[in-house]
């Protein structure tokens, strides 16, 4: 016995298969006719979609004074010859005006000190939400000289004592002198176990005992008498390296943490 024919879904169910997902999938399969079947390129525009809506929020999910950055991911450390089109990419919401910045203007504080407020929490705010920031997205944000950026991070950061998640630190990229510094003397001088130096300054465990470690052997080098060249050369490293090293002992020894 014969079916009889569904009208309505004949008529009205090609409606379902208007998405934007298909649009996708067709222009895949008309600029690249090789790269699979069907199910292949809807597969493709998924993810494609995917990473649209991970980096467009509507407006209602911005509030006032809040911004769309992109940064790189924590997960993603830097690799030899890597571009930043290489790295993942995570979009961040964060707080260029608050309130807080406002009645720091009103308190008459200095840009300066303006600017340290506001960069610390960019950074401390991308980090929350799984991105790192450089240097020079702080740079852009405010609108400020990335010597001015640096300038008052590092004076945060020998102040304070409390390291700023930001993408030279976490990812080791650049000398990192200032975090290498704040580890050992919170090791060293305020006696603190390696894992609550690495949960406060933001490192992995690993990171901080390899800090610990090369610290240890220059120290080590330098009470035998080795000069900065020799201990370079036995411990197979720069002797930039040994001497940032052996400024860190120094300051140990003089109880100056800065």
């Amino acid at each position: 016995m014969s079916r009889k024919p569904d009208y309505v879904r004949k008529h009205y169910g090609p409606l379902l298969q208007k998405t934007l997902q298909n649009a996708v999938s067709h222009v895949i399969g008309e600029q690249f006719p090789r790269i699979g079947g069907p199910r292949i390129r809807e597969l493709c525009a998924r993810m494609i979609l995917d990473v649209v809506d991970a980096h467009v929020r509507p407006t209602e999910h911005l509030r006032h004074g809040q911004a769309l950055w992109l940064g790189i991911a924590t997960n993603d450390p830097p690799r030899r010859r890597q571009r930043t089109a290489d790295t993942k990419l995570v979009p961040v919401a964060l707080d260029l005006s608050t309130p807080e910045d406002i009645h720091a203007r009103l308190d008459r504080k200095s840009s300066r000190e303006r600017l340290r407020i506001k960069a610390v929490r960019l950074w401390e705010q991308a980090h929350q939400q799984g991105a790192l920031l450089s240097n020079s997205d702080l740079s852009e944000l405010p609108g400020s000289h990335d010597s001015t950026i640096s300038g008052v991070l590092v004076e945060h950061e020998t102040q304070t004592g409390r390291l700023v998640p930001r993408r030279a630190t976490l990812h080791e990229v650049g000398t990192g002198l200032t975090h290498k510094r704040i580890i050992c003397w919170k090791r060293y001088a305020e006696g603190k176990s390696c894992d609550v130096v690495a949960r406060e300054t933001y490192h992995s465990l690993e990171a901080v005992y390899r800090y610990l470690g090369q610290f240890d052997r220059v120290r080590h080098c330098r009470g035998e008498g080795m000069s900065p060249e020799k201990t370079a050369f036995a411990l197979n490293c720069g002797v930039a390296l040994v001497n940032e090293y052996l400024a860190i002992d120094r300051a140990l020894e003089g109880g100056n943490p800065c």
